[in-house]
């Protein structure tokens, strides 16, 4: 704080008479300006001597202690003209009651000219007595640790009615002595108690709780003080027991907020109790403002989120008192507040069903006051669980297209979240961010619901993919290739729609192919493909011809089959007798009754015994007609079933009852011709029989 040192604050007071004496001279605390306005003398008349002769009128005596040698002079300026201010200066090292003639002296008359005087350093005078209109003396060539003693006296009488204050400034090269201007004394600034008043030129303030209030001033000092050693501090009623340190206060003491009290601050040297800077004084006026406070009673709202029975609020958001410099504390009772148990330690998270919360407020200056925190839910956000349905995604049959969106879980307006979980919609993680398309199996997915005031609840929606629904009437059919059939899908359907566009149940005269349709049930439209396949025809795998008895072997198709010889006569055995020789058809069909398989047989001409003697009759085998067939093969085996022939292209399919260029003996002999006969399943035929050989030896 600034230095308010004692002689600031003279223009405002008016000292005890004592005070207007030498012996209780008051101080200069260094070289700070002075202002004041004498009025009267003190107890004693003094003897002053030099120009003043005419004895006191309206005096007051200052003390100098010189702090650092050099030039010392003064600027004594009333605050009106018309003011006729005398000083003298006694000195150096004298005492009261032994003053002496005074060093410097002037009483010049000063009326219509110029009311200021002083030393200064262009005047040679030592002395103006009046009448001289002499206002300036010398300056004073001063040294460290010398005193002096200053007197002023405003002179008035009938002819200078005029009393008007003074202002004291200091000039020159010399310093004057104060505990308050050496940084070697006072080491820190003083701090004045309280905070500014709404008018600077007021007393700042502290604030008391009650009024009146027994009050602790000693509760000040160590703040004011600031750590500074070796200062002293009393207070007081009024700004002259501050100046003149007398009728402290007691410690304790009431006070209002009427009155203005003073601190008052003084050095005491450690060393030497009569150094002359003991006296010096610094004061400082304060006063008292009542501070008592009211808490707000304040309702909050909090979120019954999901219907947990709890919300979570932040008791430190009610407004229960507008200071931020006060502090506060939150317990579930009055009876915890009052006994300060049991506080409330999370207030920014507190969890609670609805209740009453009690606040403890303390203020900055130490007022207390209680104010209540009602809790309260907001309005429930109301759902409901929901079902939704989707028709099957045809490429995955177990998943379903959704849009989340339309599920009616609330009446109410708020914004929605979409999450895979329950507790992905508590914690809000892994939201689905396209739910107007969201695939999924059936299952469950969660809605967060939240309203206006950030509360929400969660409903469940129970997702369902509707599978397809096929019928069962519609199945693969087997028809022969030149026949059609009907495609029967069966009833139940909302709609059908065929491969062809025909939008019936049936559709009639298919033919061999693959066909589906589209049944629609509910939305939902499923895709079934039908196959009309042609039957598998049989196939003549060979035929074996012995003599004139044809065997007819089929493979393929499907059994029971049928035989003929004429597309007309059918039989059910692959057995024909009496075939006749030459070329035959054999016809065969299946079970289905399809177009008959044709397959061309020819019964080679029958020889049963052959002369070989060169005679040109029955002298050979002979199957060269049969030489264009593929595959054919003519052996000759003897009657132990060696093969001892065989006739091929090298030696055009003839036998002639030789083997190896010599005759078999005269016997009986087997032979067999097989071929494949040219058609598309190369059939085998197989021919055999027995010739008797009649060899002359």
């Amino acid at each position: 704080m600034g230095k308010y040192l004692l002689l600031f604050l003279l223009l405002f007071s008016r000292l005890l008479y004592s005070q207007a004496d030498c012996s209780s001279a008051l101080t200069v605390c260094g070289n700070s300006a002075i202002t004041y306005s004498p009025s009267g003398i003190g107890a004693l008349n003094e003897n002053l001597g030099g120009c003043l002769i005419t004895g006191e009128h309206n005096s007051i005596w200052y003390k100098i202690t010189i702090a650092t040698g050099g030039t010392l002079t003064f600027d004594l300026i009333p605050t009106d003209q018309d003011a006729d201010y005398d000083w003298a200066i006694y000195g150096p090292n004298v005492t009261c009651g032994s003053l002496g003639a005074p060093i410097r002296c002037n009483a010049a008359t000063v009326l219509g000219v110029n009311a200021n005087t002083g030393l200064n350093m262009t005047s040679t005078l030592l002395s103006a007595p009046g009448g001289s209109l002499t206002p300036y003396c010398k300056y004073l060539d001063v040294l460290p640790g010398q005193t002096y003693y200053l007197y002023i006296d405003n002179w008035v009488d009938v002819f200078n009615p005029t009393t008007a204050p003074f202002a004291l400034t200091w000039g020159g090269t010399a310093t004057l002595a104060s505990p308050f201007t050496n940084p070697n004394i006072q080491t820190q600034p003083f701090t004045p108690p309280g905070v500014p008043a709404a008018n600077p030129a007021d007393p700042r303030e502290i604030t008391i709780c009650e009024n009146p209030m027994v009050f602790n001033f000693n509760t000040l000092s160590v703040a004011i003080l600031n750590g500074n050693a070796n200062f002293e501090i009393s207070y007081h009623t009024s700004q002259n027991d501050a100046l003149a340190a007398i009728n402290p206060i007691v410690a304790t003491q009431a006070v209002n907020t009427t009155s203005i009290y003073y601190y008052s601050i003084h050095y005491q040297d450690p060393s030497n109790p009569n150094n002359p800077i003991n006296s010096c004084r610094q004061i400082g006026a304060f006063k008292f403002k009542q501070g008592n406070i009211t808490g707000n009673n304040i309702t909050l709202y909090g979120c019954n989120n999901n219907n947990a029975g709890t919300a979570t609020y932040d008791l430190t958001s009610a407004a229960v008192f507008s200071d931020p410099l006060a502090t506060k504390k939150y317990y579930n009772t009055i009876a915890d507040l009052n006994a300060g148990t049991n506080e409330i330690l999370n207030p920014t998270a507190f969890v609670s069903g609805e209740a009453t919360i009690y606040v403890k407020i303390t203020s900055q200056f130490g007022c207390t006051a209680v104010a209540e925190i009602t809790l309260k839910f907001y309005p429930a956000v109301v759902v409901t669980d929901a079902t939704l349905r989707a028709c099957f995604i045809e490429s995955k049959p177990s998943t379903g297209l959704f849009n989340l969106t339309t599920a009616a879980v609330t009446t109410q307006t708020g914004t929605k979240n979409y999450y895979p979980s329950l507790a992905d919609a508590q914690n809000g993680t892994n939201e689905i961010i396209n739910p107007t398309a969201y695939t999924a199996p059936n299952g469950v997915i969660y809605i967060k619901v939240t309203n206006g005031n950030g509360c929400f609840a969660i409903a469940k929606i129970t997702l369902i993919v509707l599978p397809p629904v096929y019928s069962n009437t519609l199945v693969d059919k087997i028809i022969c290739m030149e026949d059609t059939t009907t495609l029967d899908a069966g009833p139940g359907f909302t709609g059908y729609k065929w491969s062809n566009g025909a939008t019936t149940q049936t559709i009639n005269n298919v033919g061999v192919g693959t066909y589906w349709v589209d049944l629609t049930t509910g939305e939902c439209i499923t895709r079934q493909a039908v196959k009309v396949y042609a039957s598998e025809q049989p196939v003549v795998s060979d035929i074996d011809i012995t003599n004139n008895t044809v065997t007819v072997n089929v493979t393929g198709g499907t059994v029971p089959y049928k035989y003929s010889m004429d597309d007309i006569n059918w039989q059910d055995s692959n057995v024909f007798n009496n075939v006749p020789r030459g070329d035959s058809h054999i016809f065969v069909k299946d079970a289905y009754d399809c177009e008959p398989i044709d397959v061309t047989i020819v019964v080679p001409n029958l020889v049963n015994v052959i002369t070989p003697n060169g005679d040109g009759v029955n002298d050979i085998i002979d199957y060269s007609a049969l030489g264009n067939k593929q595959n054919l093969v003519f052996n000759i085996f003897d009657r132990y079933g060696t093969k001892i022939f065989q006739a091929d292209k090298s030696n055009n399919y003839k036998w002639n009852g030789t083997t190896g260029g010599k005759k078999v003996p005269t016997g009986t002999y087997w032979y067999s011709v097989t071929w494949n006969e040219h058609n598309k399943k190369s059939t085998l035929f197989k021919y055999s029989g027995w010739v008797m050989v009649k060899n002359r030896e």
